[in-house]
């Protein structure tokens, strides 16, 4: 059984950041895939950010050049530094996870959420 767990959510003003981290509970080690989802109130949840296991990271568009996806201390972890936030960022945050080393085949494992707020 796998449980992720994120921290760190909050409200900052525009133009700040915040870092949310993730943790798979029960193992010591991150996920091959890991990635982070975030779901705007009336709008569908899409991928942020991915990490594989070689290292490779993909971005959305809309964040590219502000977030940064990261294995957290050489521990079993992922962190999302998230600089120069927009309104538009305001979401409730997932962690992702899959054993799939190349992040194909979709995530079968989430964790509950973590609310981010951003006011203009």
């Amino acid at each position: 059984q796998v449980q992720l767990v994120e921290s760190g959510g909050g409200s900052v003003q525009a133009g700040g950041s915040l870092r949310l981290s993730c943790a798979a509970s029960g193992h010591s080690y991150r996920l091959p895939c890991m990635a982070w989802f975030r779901q705007a109130p009336g709008k569908e949840r899409e991928a942020v950010a991915t990490l594989d296991s070689y290292g490779s990271t993909t971005y959305v568009d809309s964040v590219k050049g502000r977030f940064t996806i990261s294995q957290d201390n050489g521990k079993g972890t992922i962190a999302l530094q998230m600089n120069s936030l927009k309104p538009e960022d305001t979401a409730v945050y997932y962690c992702a996870g899959s054993f799939n080393r190349r992040c194909a085949g979709g995530f079968p494992h989430f964790g509950q959420g973590t609310q981010v707020t951003v006011s203009s």
